[in-house]
Formats: structure tokens, sequence, C-alpha cells
């Protein structure tokens, strides 16, 4: 049986390094020059739906022949580019745009004649950012204040700032932030919940280094309440006090999370809850978490979002993936933590019932999955939008692949690797080579016979699943298919569902085991017991509605049209799209609301409805 060690060699060729090569996803010549600070002070428009203002970009010089730098940039209008020498002294710099690529956007090329510390650019960004969504006073809850707020990752960043746009470079950054004097404004730095809104003005300092997907910046009518010494959350006037409720239990995973791996190093944890239109569940924006308002459904049976965000405190935020191939190095490891904060704050029960939701969605998804999409190590996304190479394997595959080297070494050894994984590699950007020589040298050697080569490599670049995928379990979910299965033959009623009184994971356990399609009276009684229809609750939403759609059952229609249009969160919504959008019928009836719904939607969330829908249109 040959060693683990004649192994690497071959995974190496699916990660080679970012020293090694420079990310397909981003201009910039890391190699060459790294930013390593930045300074902003931009002034937030709303009437003209821009950021218009200037960055000054500290630059690390790694090739001392070099004399131009290779900043990202998408739909940016680059007013003027200054160089800026050791005394502060500027003078103005030769700079061009290069060709538009519909993925990457623009790259800025500024020439120097010497190499010098600082470079500074004025912009301005184009209303249509991809990365900044603005809405009006009427798509706020509060209706009187316009709302700003950022999604840079994958990457976006480059679309509200000119900077090197790649999870290898990180950098420390500095902001004055001017805004309509009644807005708050809030970023991915420190954020003083005691401090006074009114003058306008706004400072922020991160002083760790941090990669450009994690830059990020909020302005609106935004309240604050505490939530524990060191948390708060944000949110509109009229949702905070919900929201402080169903997140009071940060602290306690903050605390959980901490005697597992380590300080928390980065202050104070805040969350911002934002609008419905946010495209994503959470982001792990640090030391200010930006989430979806679809979680706070008032029993925190949807608060495990929280601890996948607060774990990317440690890996992703702490320890990240040097280019987007790697995801897994940030989604994998922040799903297994996830559920190690949510088993010790909420129990075993909840962690199992969540990992088999996890891990039948992950199946699903993989059945759909061409073979190259289904490794952990993908191979470089030359020519591919990050954004859309982004998967559950990343997440649960990586998550199970962790959980299997959890069980196979014990928890103690584990835990003990886990954290000193993230001291070893805190504020630094790897790749997969440097997981596995780590895991080498401080598991499998120290622990030899555990773990075959063989079963390692199935996990790492094979695709599917490997034999030695051990299924999670759920005594609760039990009872649920046992439920369900007397439901379908008749011997029990949907009045006698409804009195067991589920939770959201048993509720959504019943509904994904439900076959493709059920008829009228079938649908109309667990609607009438249950309230599906209208639910509150975008878990049950997302699998109820696509099933109402698939067996025809028109009644659901008003309510789908509803959930449609009020909610932009995509893991949400696009299921009951598809499903739409497989019959003529269908197809008619989204194209309608759409129409309606895509100007309360963030770009992203729009761009994957109309490739949809343009899919569906050829199809049909």
């Amino acid at each position: 049986m040959p060693s683990i060690h004649s192994v690497l060699p071959v995974l190496a060729l699916f990660a080679m390094s970012a020293q090694a090569a420079n990310d397909p996803n981003s201009y910039a010549e890391t190699d060459k020059v790294r930013v390593t600070d930045l300074a902003l002070d931009v002034h937030v428009a709303f009437q003209s739906r821009q950021i218009i203002g200037k960055v000054e970009l500290s630059l690390d010089w790694r090739d001392k022949g070099a004399r131009e730098l290779k900043l990202d940039t998408r739909d940016l209008s680059i007013a003027t580019v200054e160089l800026v020498d050791a005394a502060g002294k500027s003078s103005p710099a030769k700079f061009s745009l290069g060709a538009v690529d519909k993925i990457l956007g623009t790259p800025l090329l500024i020439e120097f004649g010497e190499q010098m510390p600082k470079v500074r650019v004025s912009y301005a960004t184009n209303p249509n950012a991809s990365g900044l969504q603005w809405l009006g006073e009427a798509q706020t809850a509060g209706k009187k204040h316009p709302f700003l707020f950022s999604q840079s990752q994958a990457i976006h960043a480059r679309s509200w700032v000119p900077l090197q746009d790649t999870p290898a470079v990180r950098f420390t950054y500095k902001a004055d932030v001017h805004v309509p004097k009644p807005l708050r404004a809030v970023m991915s730095a420190n954020n003083n919940p005691d401090a006074t809104v009114g003058s306008g003005e706004f400072h922020f300092e991160m002083d760790k280094p941090i990669p450009s997907y994690l830059l990020a910046i909020a302005v609106g009518d935004i309240a604050v309440k505490t939530t524990g010494p060191r948390t708060a959350v944000y949110a509109e006037p009229s949702m905070v006090d919900k929201a402080a409720k169903e997140f009071e239990d940060t602290e306690k995973m903050i605390v959980a999370t901490e005697k597992l791996y380590g300080d928390y190093r980065w202050g104070r944890y805040d969350i911002l809850v934002l609008p419905p239109s946010f495209p994503f569940g959470g982001m792990e924006n640090p030391r200010m978490t930006f989430a979806t308002p679809t979680v706070i459904v008032g029993d925190k049976s949807l608060t495990s979002l929280v601890a996948h965000e607060l774990a990317h405190s440690w890996s992703g935020n702490l320890v990240t993936n040097s280019s987007w191939k790697d995801i897994w190095l940030n989604e994998g490891f922040t799903s297994y933590v996830e559920n190690r904060i949510v088993e010790a704050v909420y129990g075993c029960e909840q962690g199992d019932m969540e990992d088999v939701i996890s891990q039948f969605g992950l199946k699903k998804e993989m059945a759909d999955l061409a073979p190259n999409d289904q490794l952990l190590m993908l191979a470089p996304l030359d020519g591919r939008d990050p954004d859309e190479a982004l998967t559950d394997v990343a997440y649960i595959k990586g998550a199970w692949f962790l959980t299997f080297l959890e069980k196979r070494y014990g928890r103690p050894a584990f835990d003990a690797f886990l954290r000193g994984w993230f001291d070893a590699h805190a504020f630094q950007s790897v790749d997969s080579d440097v997981f596995i020589t780590y895991l080498q040298k401080n598991l499998v050697d120290k622990h030899p016979g555990k773990t075959k080569p063989a079963e390692l490599d199935a996990w790492l670049k094979q695709p599917g699943l490997p034999e030695t995928a051990e299924p999670a379990k759920s005594a609760r979910f039990d009872k649920v298919d046992a439920a369900r299965t007397e439901w379908l033959d008749g011997k029990r009623d949907a009045a006698a569902l409804a009195a067991a009184k589920w939770g959201t994971q048993e509720t959504v356990r019943f509904l994904e085991g439900l076959p493709e399609k059920l008829d009228a009276k079938q649908l109309t009684e667990l609607d009438g017991a249950l309230h599906f229809n209208g639910t509150a609750n975008g878990e049950i939403a997302q699998r109820w509605y696509p099933l109402t759609v698939r067996s025809g059952f028109a009644a659901a229609r008003p309510s789908i049209e509803k959930f449609l249009i009020g909610i932009g969160r995509r893991k949400l919504i696009m299921p009951t799209w598809e499903a739409l959008m497989a019959t003529p019928d269908g197809l008619a009836f989204a194209e309608g609301v759409f129409a309606k719904a895509r100007q309360g939607y963030h770009p992203i969330t729009t761009g994957s409805v109309q490739a949809a829908l343009d899919k569906a249109k050829k199809k049909n």
C-alpha cells in the first residue's frame, strides 16, 4: 500500500500555491507587487446611485524590476491616478484601462517610472455596480430612507473599489465615509454601537489584514441593540428588537467556539440584518456579519446561519483560501465548525438534524453536477465565474470530509489538530497543498494507521461521495419519516401531523421525503393543517412551492408570487423559479412575476434568475 507521500504530488497538480501562480480570477500580478493597506475617502450619493471618492493603496513591491501595477475594476469611472512618494508628495501617473472581460471586468494599468510606496486613484462607481445594491425608500421596512449595501464575494469588490481583487492578497484599511445626515454607515471594521448618528461623517479602521471579498459597506436608517459584551444587532428600527431576540445567543456561540478553537481575534462580532433583497443567507464580513431577515422566524430554529458566519471568524476570515478553486478550505471547514457550535449551544439532536438535511441537499445537487465540479480540490477556474462554480460540494462534502477525519482520529485529537491549523495559519491565505502538508505532519504521521492514502485521495480528488462517507442520522427524523408514510398511506390525517408541533427541521424533512407530485386533495389537506401557503419560513417555502408547481396546484400561485417578489435570497427562491420554468405555462407566469420582482433584487440574484429564464426559453 503506497503512503500518502506518494499521493501528494498528484494532488498538488490540482492545487498550485498562490506563490506559484497568479489567481486566474484577478488581473493582479501578486508575484510582482501586493497591496497592503487601503485608505478610502468616499461619498455615498443615493440620488445618482454612486460611490464617489478616492482610494490610496500602500504597495509592497516583490519584484524590484517591476514598473507597472495592475488593479481589478468593473464598470468604474477612473478620474485621476497619482503616485505618492515616501514624503507624501503626489504626482500624476500614466494609466490606461484594458479590454473588458465579461467575468473579470477591466484591468487598470498604472505605470511607474520608479517604484513608489503608494498610489491614489480617484473614481466613481457605476449605478449598476455588481457589488452594490441601492434600495429606494419603498424597498425598505421603514419606507422613509434609502438603503445601500455591498456584496463583494467572490469578485465584486472591484465594482466599487479599484484594488487587487483576489483572496491571495490581504490588507488593512481605513475609511472616511460621507453619507446623508439622517443615515448611519457601517463597514467590516470597528463599528461603535454607541456612535452618534446625524453628522453624516463616519470613520472606520480594520487593523487586521483581510482579503478584498471581505470589504463591506452598508448605509441606511439603521438602529442598534446590544446583545452582549461584544455583540450587537444592527437593523432597520422596525426589525431591530425582533432580530436582537432571535440572535440573543450569539455570545454563547462565541464562547463555545473559543473553547474549541481558541480566542476570537476580531474584537467585536456584530450582525447587520439587511432588507430581504440580500442575495445570500449571510456574509461573514469581519466584525459585521451581513444577514438575511429570512432566518428571523421567532423560534431560533434558523440561527445556525449565525453559527456559520461566526465560524468564518476562524475558517475563512482568519485562514483564507488563496484562490476560489480551493473554496472548500473556507466553506467546508466553516460548515463543520458551524455544526459543532450548534451542537454545543442547542444540543446534539439539533446538530444531527441539520447534518441530515445538508447531506440530503448535497446528494440532490451532485446528481446534476459534472464530475469535475464534484471535487473538493477544483481545477483552476480559468474562464469561469467563481459565483457560478460555488456549490454545496465545498460546504457539505468539505464538512463531511472533516467529520470523517474526526471519527477516524477521535474528537480530542482532531480538535487539537484543527485548533493548531487555525493558529499556525492565522491571517494567511493558503491553498489545498498547504492543508495536505499540515494534515500529513500533524495528524496522519502522529496517529499512524487511522486512515489510508486511498481514502484521503477519494475525498479530496475524486467525484461523488467516497465509500467512507458515513451518513448522519437523526432519531427525531425517524419519527417524521414514519408519520409521512402513515399519512401517504391514509393511516394518519394532516391534523395529526400538525399536532406533532414540529420545528423547522422536522417540517423540512417531511417535505423532502414526499413524492415529486401530490394530488390537489393531498395538497389542500396539508396546507389546511400546516398553513404552508404564505409561510414566513423560507426554508419551508423553498420546498413547498416547487412541490405545488410540479403538482399543478394553482391555488398556491398568489402566495408564490408574493414570495418571489418579497425575498431576494437566491437559495430560497431559485428552486421555485426553476420549477415554474419547467413548463410553458409556468414559464409565462414566471416571466410576469420576474418583471415585478427584478427591481427589488440584488444584481447577483437578477443575473441568476435571468440566466435560468434564458435557458428555459431555449428549451421551450
